[in-house]
Formats: structure tokens, C-alpha cells, sequence
């Protein structure tokens, strides 16, 4: 059992001193050297950024970023602080949490901005589904709702010609719900006033 834990520590020994090598042939301007490090490390960092993220995309972009760092960088890394393997996965943990603490602080500012929009404006849902069922305004509506910005007018026609909820809105564009929130808000309370400007 000692010399298969001795040979496993050799093993070990041999692999970081081998990173270490071919760090340096980085530096060096070596890209089979970066292949071969990109090759044997990069499902390790892609698995823990997806834990970390929980999104594919998100993870790939994180992982590319840590790898840059290394091609542009790679004297960066210190041998005195750990291997190679060590370093990149430190990279893509602090990477990973930065992202999802910038998603999280985002999501907030954008509920925060669907409180705030509630607070200073009556909601206009009432409104535009009224207008939408009121035949003879139904051209209003369609040239309102053509002439909003794309991410709003998404939003609503999802939402009203859809069928679908703010939460499977949410799900289905990929956008956080607060965001959906605000853009409905925002839409209805354009087209409400574009309607109301074209009935003049």
C-alpha cells in the first residue's frame, strides 16, 4: 500500500514538473506547449466552472479567460505557490465566483428598477390588454408595439400573443425576471402612450 502511495507521489512529481516545463516554453511563444496544458486541464476547469456558474455558456467563457491569462501571462505563475493545475483552477474558481456575485448584484439593480417603475407609474397591463381587445384599435397597437425597442416588444408579444408567463419568458430569452419585468413595464407603458397619441 506505501510504495503504491510512494508511486502514485512520483507520478504526482513528474506531471508538475512537466506543467512547469512547458509554462516555460509558454513564455516562449510555444503554442503546442499550450495545447498540451489546454488538453489536459481545461475539462477539469470547464467542470468546475459550470458547479460554480451553473451555465455552459457562462463556464466556456470563464475557462477561455483563465487560459488566455496563462498564453498572455504565463509569467504570472509562481512554482513557489503550487502547481500549474493549482493555479489555473484558483484562476477559474475567483473567475467564476466574480461572475455569479456580477449576475447576482445585476438581478438586484433590475428588481430594484421594477419596484421603483410600480412605485412612480400605475401599471399599464389593464390598459394595453384592453386595447389589444378593443377591435377598432388593434392597428394602434400593432404599429405601437412594431415600433418598440426589440427587447421590449419580445417581452410583450411572448407574453400577449404567446401565451406565456413572465418566469417562462424569462426561461425561454435566457434574460434574468427582473429584466423581463421591467422591459413589460417599460413596453406597456410606451405602447399605451403611442395609442393614446395616434387616437388624437
Amino acid at each position: 500500500m506505501q510504495s503504491r502511495s510512494v508511486a502514485s507521489g512520483m507520478v504526482e512529481d513528474l506531471s508538475a514538473a512537466r506543467d512547469r516545463q512547458l509554462v516555460r516554453r509558454i513564455e516562449g511563444g510555444d503554442e503546442e506547449a499550450f495545447r498540451s496544458l489546454f488538453a489536459s486541464y481545461a475539462p477539469s476547469a470547464m467542470a468546475l466552472a459550470v458547479r460554480v456558474v451553473r451555465q455552459t455558456q457562462l463556464a466556456e467563457e470563464i475557462v477561455q479567460e483563465a487560459f488566455l491569462t496563462l498564453w498572455r501571462s504565463p509569467g504570472v505563475f509562481d512554482e513557489r505557490r503550487g502547481s500549474v493545475k493549482a493555479w489555473l483552477m484558483t484562476m477559474v474558481h475567483h473567475r467564476a465566483v466574480d461572475v455569479v456575485r456580477r449576475e447576482a448584484s445585476l438581478r438586484r439593480r433590475s428588481d430594484e428598477m421594477v419596484v421603483r417603475i410600480r412605485e412612480e407609474t400605475e401599471d399599464p397591463t389593464e390598459a394595453v390588454v384592453e386595447a389589444v381587445a378593443a377591435p377598432g384599435e388593434r392597428d394602434a397597437v400593432r404599429k405601437a408595439l412594431r415600433s418598440l425597442p426589440d427587447d421590449q416588444r419580445e417581452v410583450l408579444e411572448l407574453m400577449y400573443f404567446g401565451g406565456l408567463s413572465q418566469s417562462q419568458v424569462a426561461e425561454k430569452t435566457g434574460a434574468p425576471l427582473g429584466t423581463v419585468k421591467s422591459r413589460a413595464l417599460l413596453g406597456m407603458r410606451r405602447m399605451r402612450s403611442m395609442v393614446a397619441e395616434m387616437e388624437r
